[in-house]
């Protein structure tokens, strides 16, 4: 097979991803993550520039599946498509609340194997969602006795609380710290936006420990001020439709609201007033400015 070029692997990934969404036009299956990504991506086939994207395409393909006693789990397929996929594999990662750490530790590692095996240079998404329906099951039925049951209640149980930080910083312009907001909220299933600039706004929503977790790494970076402006804590009965249903944001990511100013930092706080009144958090606007909404 001849080698191809950057434009070719560019044309095949947003095909795939329009196949991928008509195939799943509910957004609770199929979320962008990232779209100024994909932005990038149509911008450098359309003008067809020497200037390659630098970011890659990520999204989130959402799977339901039935296991033992006709119970139905959520699985979440976090996939990354790197600026020269289809010559190289993409980057899925399987999670579940449903598996336990060596369960997923596993089933991502025999869905590695299963793409490296088979998909080697072709697009492979739609393959890997099939494989994980088809094989998901095993991995957690394999220890579902009753001691496994009474611990994954017990798992379940420890995440009763739903919480969502909205985050303050006095700016938020590096391109580093951007990137590790996205990464990190995907990496721990949480959803929310941010907003780069100055100010900066940040929020998460999901169990609370993830939540935690999030604070405590973007907390360590370094930051000339930040801060959790308002938390919302709500206590739940510890299923996952009920965590679910608390949400507020579909998937988390960056919002850029017309950026103006002499270095294009400052973004346009009616366009995020009425974003959040969308949302339904108008009332969070003036927690962070003090003024009410426009």
């Amino acid at each position: 097979m001849a080698k191809m070029t950057n434009l070719e692997e560019a044309e095949i990934q947003l095909s795939e991803l329009d196949l991928l969404s008509s195939m799943f036009p509910d957004e609770d299956e199929f979320i962008v993550t990232d779209q100024l990504a994909v932005a990038e991506l149509k911008h450098y086939i359309d003008n067809k520039t020497s200037e390659i994207p630098s970011s890659k395409v990520q999204f989130i393909l959402n799977v339901k599946q039935e296991v033992a006693d006709a119970t139905m789990v959520m699985l979440s397929l976090s996939c990354g498509l790197p600026l020269n996929y289809p010559a190289v594999l993409p980057e899925i990662t399987v999670r579940s609340p449903s598996l336990s750490r060596s369960q997923q530790i596993q089933l991502n590692t025999d869905l590695k194997t299963y793409l490296k095996q088979n998909c080697s240079g072709e697009v492979c998404v739609l393959n890997a969602r099939e494989w994980v329906k088809d094989h998901a099951a095993a991995y957690i039925d394999k220890e579902l006795s009753s001691s496994s049951v009474t611990t994954l209640r017990t798992m379940q149980s420890e995440d009763v609380i739903f919480t969502r930080l909205w985050i303050y910083s006095h700016h938020i312009y590096n391109k580093h710290k951007r990137k590790n907001i996205v990464d990190w909220s995907k990496e721990l299933a949480l959803t929310g936006f941010s907003m780069p600039g100055k100010p900066g706004v940040i929020c998460v929503e999901g169990p609370q420990s993830t939540c935690e977790e999030f604070w405590s790494r973007v907390r360590r970076l370094t930051w000339r001020r930040i801060l959790i402006r308002h938390r919302e804590d709500i206590s739940l009965d510890g299923s996952h439709a009920e965590m679910q249903k608390q949400r507020k944001f579909s998937s988390f990511e960056e919002k850029v609201f017309d950026a103006h100013g002499a270095r294009g930092n400052h973004m346009d706080l009616g366009q995020l007033y009425h974003f959040l009144d969308e949302k339904g958090c108008a009332d969070v606007f003036q927690m962070y400015f003090g003024v009410e909404g426009c």
